[in-house]
């Protein structure tokens, strides 16, 4: 398997004769669906199936990020803006048992969705911890601010995903809800006591069995003074691999994002040398695409190894 180690994004409803050469030519791991592609049910299994035809492989990566309330991408298929993780956090803290059982249903009517779609991948569960600190980006997509409920229903979401032959993404590792700020738009940088973001933010990310996990674009002051969470060795290494025993592909959130610099191809370097598998690039632009993928890596062995292990998984 020759892919390149990254995770790009199309721009529009269906692939343009530039995106299917650049697709056979380069070869990238995996691409991310987002509302921009997402028109009608016909149109979005069509495109599915073109970008695996292209690519001669029926069980090629297509992500989505699908969790419901204010992000959601199948919003022009159907709404889930009511259905946001905290709106299921609230309900298992009022009722554990009708709580769980409410969004098993929600679970299964996503991923029966997604499968006839096409898409295998959904970039959930969100396992920050909320806090009285956590920026509005996060707020209403995490489940809860009690760590047992996010525990609970995290590992049920993935545990759930697995049964329907749809991988699970768990992010933001080690931990989003700690930071004030929006690293869509700056550096979020967290003070927090090594000890406590252990004890708390870090703790829910320990022993997850997603197929994947997304890195935080947070630079935690306290661990790493000089290296956000995703180009951090010691982050990645020592803290998500080691003590939160993560066995699975890490993928690094959106490089494009403003929390890092301008530039996609050093964000992508620096991401796979600190550890992380595969990048993710969400812009959609041909021209960044084609620049980021020209002079990047392939997949290590490692990552070709997962891979085929996803694929068997999707049997």
């Amino acid at each position: 398997m020759n892919r390149k180690a990254a995770i790009i994004s199309i721009r529009g409803s269906k692939l343009t004769a530039s995106e299917i050469k650049l697709l056979k030519k380069e070869k990238p791991w995996g691409i991310i669906l987002f509302k921009r592609n997402i028109i009608t049910f016909k149109q979005t299994k069509n495109l599915t199936q073109k970008i695996r035809s292209c690519m001669k492989d029926p069980f090629y990566p297509i992500l989505i990020d699908e969790e419901g309330g204010k992000v959601s991408r199948l919003s022009e298929l159907f709404s889930t803006k009511e259905f946001s993780q905290y709106f299921f956090g609230l309900l298992y803290e009022k009722n554990n048992k009708n709580g769980k059982l409410i969004y098993k249903y929600y679970l299964e009517t996503i991923c029966n969705i997604l499968n006839d779609l096409g898409i295998n991948i959904n970039t959930i569960p969100v396992m920050d911890l909320l806090q009285n600190s956590t920026h509005q980006v996060i707020k209403s997509r995490a489940y809860s601010y009690q760590t047992k409920t996010i525990k609970t229903l995290g590992k049920f979401c993935i545990s759930f995903l697995k049964k329907k032959k749809i991988a699970s993404v768990s992010k933001h590792a080690p931990g989003h809800g700690c930071s004030n700020s929006d690293s869509h738009l700056n550096l979020p940088i967290v003070y927090k006591k090594k000890s406590k973001l252990y004890k708390e933010d870090f703790s829910l990310f320990k022993n997850l069995s997603s197929n994947f996990m997304m890195t935080a674009h947070i630079l935690y002051k306290n661990i790493d003074s000089k290296n956000l969470a995703t180009f951090s060795n010691n982050i990645i290494n020592q803290i998500i691999r080691k003590k939160l025993n993560f066995k699975g592909i890490l993928i690094s959130d959106d490089i494009s994002m403003k929390a890092l610099s301008k530039n996609l191809s050093i964000n992508a370097d620096k991401a796979l040398n600190a550890g992380c598998n595969l990048v993710l690039y969400c812009g959609g632009n041909i021209t960044e695409s084609s620049k980021l993928l020209k002079n990047l890596r392939t997949i290590d062995e490692f990552t070709r190894k997962k891979t085929y292990q996803f694929y068997n998984f999707l049997r």
